[in-house]
């Protein structure tokens, strides 16, 4: 008898949590909406959502203590997946309206608005996977849902063997932004793939076949 992974989705305060979570189950995962700290730190894999400003999403995390959580996982190795602005606050900082906020450091970057014609960018469009992801493995070509104004549109991270190189995704509105990146258990997609139909469904089903004793 095989066993589904067991996946927590961060409850802090955040919107959209239950699409995710539906969309969750749909790709196969038994599935906690919770802030618990040992359900947190003892499940298969954690998904941060995030939805609203940047500043709106780290103060709630904070308050929540859902930020130490996250960098305890990921000190200890365990899987993070980050959707929308939970990918956001991954970065050094995000600046929205002239405000700068500080976010949890986890990847150098800045998360800027958008130099484009229409803002927000809303709707479906394509991405470019990078060499080697698991997360669009057989839906490279596939289209994704996106819902923001804001991104990171320089990626510089030097890594130093035996690390491998993170894996980053790009689309364009207006101007290239990260649509996604892979880096070792801590991945996360700009899009929303709870959003995104059956190509966001078999995303999800893909990260959650990287997780430890995931048979799916």
């Amino acid at each position: 008898m095989t066993r589904r992974p067991r996946v927590v989705v961060l409850d802090y305060g955040s919107g959209n949590v239950h699409s995710a979570v539906k969309a969750l189950q749909a790709a196969g995962a038994d599935v906690e909406l919770t802030r618990s700290r040992v359900a947190v730190l003892e499940a298969d894999g954690l998904v941060v959502p995030g939805v609203g400003a940047f500043s709106a999403v780290m103060a709630a995390l904070r308050a929540s203590g859902g930020d130490g959580l996250i960098d305890r996982r990921l000190a200890g190795g365990l899987p993070v997946l980050g959707i929308c602005v939970g990918m956001q606050v991954m970065f050094e900082q995000g600046v929205e309206g002239g405000v700068e906020t500080e976010g949890l450091g986890e990847w150098p970057g800045v998360v800027s608005e958008l130099d484009a014609p229409i803002l927000p960018h809303m709707g479906w469009n394509t991405v470019q996977p990078g060499k080697g992801s698991r997360l669009f493995a057989g839906i490279e070509d596939e289209r994704f849902y996106f819902v923001h104004s804001y991104a990171v549109q320089s990626w510089l991270f030097d890594v130093q063997p035996p690390f491998p190189e993170p894996i980053a995704t790009w689309a364009e509105h207006g101007v290239p932004f990260l649509a996604s990146i892979e880096n070792g258990p801590l991945s996360a997609t700009q899009f929303h793939p709870e959003k995104s139909g059956e190509a966001g469904i078999q995303l999800l089903r893909n990260w959650a076949g990287t997780l430890p004793d995931a048979s799916i």
